[in-house]
């Protein structure tokens, strides 16, 4: 039961989350047919993500991931992001009562002041534009508002955290034009899953807030996908924000020994822990025979808190990553658990200010920045 207090934030500020991964769920289970795959309706026995639950969740707008995995390479990545762009413009052009397409955050304002849910995209891989500035600007005038620098495997131009290091120190030459590119297009740099390298590099580059779309706290859990410390620090000097995930194996030790387990063995079978479709297959049965450790509601509250102390209030925010992971704490199995979180930081003393900076305050400032 969702407490009044929580109820009434929620109408004053609605969660914005940083990312979700339902696109990629829709090509995978529907070939993009909304038909098939019906979020008007309930589908919890298919996803994590529903307009009833985005509802229950009190979810006002949402960045939907335009990924496509690194194994996609080439043209072909670049064809297959326009093929996710054109699935959301599709499922949002369903529910025009629901859901209301956004590019800048007063098209965002404008959905909630019309009842209906923001939703904007994010590309997540610089894999998918192909070395292309003129993807890149193509990208961004059909509605994609950030991008996230890599995936799992580094670009020709850019350093991912769970890739070796490459010679050029986090970004190259072209790599630190297409963020300036991305500074003047009004696109939010995507910090995401690269490099610690890549991460100062892009923050010494940048003219405008970055944004980490569902990242959590390298401190609390000891992880290359997760922000330390000294860049959480810088956050407060660019004015960006560290959007907090809620992935097991990035908020809970425990789970991220586990994983670390299951990708010796995978690679011991030829599979990298990078290739997202096929590990992701590989960790489907390795949970059969070896399972994961939870991950609680505290975990994340963990990583929120330290996000705030050391990065500050208004550099905080949420990016579940929801239908891109599996086996959430039971408070937050699905976009419905959102208030759960926003009770439990209340209950530690969060004021209704500082849980509105959280859920949504923070990234309109910076998404209005970014346009400024």
């Amino acid at each position: 039961m969702v407490s009044e207090r929580i109820q009434a934030l929620l109408a004053e500020h609605p969660v914005w989350d940083g990312h979700n991964d339902l696109p990629w769920e829709a090509r995978e289970q529907a070939g993009y047919d909304w038909d098939v795959l019906d979020i008007a309706g309930p589908t919890a026995d298919r996803t994590h993500t529903d307009i009833p639950r985005l509802r229950a969740g009190g979810v006002g707008a949402q960045f939907w991931s335009v990924y496509v995995p690194t194994t996609i390479a080439g043209a072909d990545a670049v064809v297959a992001t326009l093929e996710q762009i054109d699935g959301v413009h599709r499922m949002v052009e369903r529910s025009p009562d629901q859901l209301r397409f956004a590019t800048t955050a007063a098209e965002v304002e404008d959905a909630w002041a019309t009842g209906r849910i923001a939703s904007l995209m994010g590309a997540e891989g610089g894999h998918s534009i192909d070395g292309s500035l003129g993807v890149l600007r193509m990208f961004h005038a059909l509605g994609v508002r950030y991008m996230t620098l890599t995936h799992n495997d580094s670009t020709p131009w850019a350093d991912s955290a769970t890739d070796a290091p490459s010679e050029h120190g986090g970004l190259n030459a072209f790599g630190r034009e297409v963020v300036l590119e991305m500074n003047r297009l009004g696109m939010l740099v995507d910090l995401s899953h690269v490099a610690t390298g890549t991460m100062h590099a892009a923050l010494d580059v940048t003219d405008a807030p970055v944004v980490f779309s569902h990242s959590s706290a390298r401190a609390v859990c000891d992880v290359p996908r997760n922000v330390p410390d000294d860049v959480l620090g810088r956050l407060a000097t660019n004015g960006g924000v560290c959007m907090v995930t809620f992935v097991p194996q990035f908020v809970t030790p425990a789970v991220a020994e586990w994983k670390e387990e299951a990708a010796e063995a995978a690679a011991a079978q030829g599979i990298r822990a990078t290739d997202y479709l096929a590990f992701s297959g590989f960790l489907a049965d390795w949970r059969e025979t070896h399972p994961a450790p939870p991950t609680r509601l505290s975990d994340v509250v963990a990583h929120v808190e330290h996000v705030r102390e050391v990065a500050g209030i208004e550099h905080v925010g949420l990016g579940g990553d929801y239908d891109g992971a599996t086996g959430f704490a039971p408070e937050l199995a699905d976009v419905s658990g959102y208030p759960a979180l926003l009770a439990a930081l209340a209950d530690r003393g969060w004021s209704d200010a500082d849980l509105g900076r959280l859920t949504s305050g923070n990234v309109l400032r910076v998404l209005r920045d970014a346009e400024r």
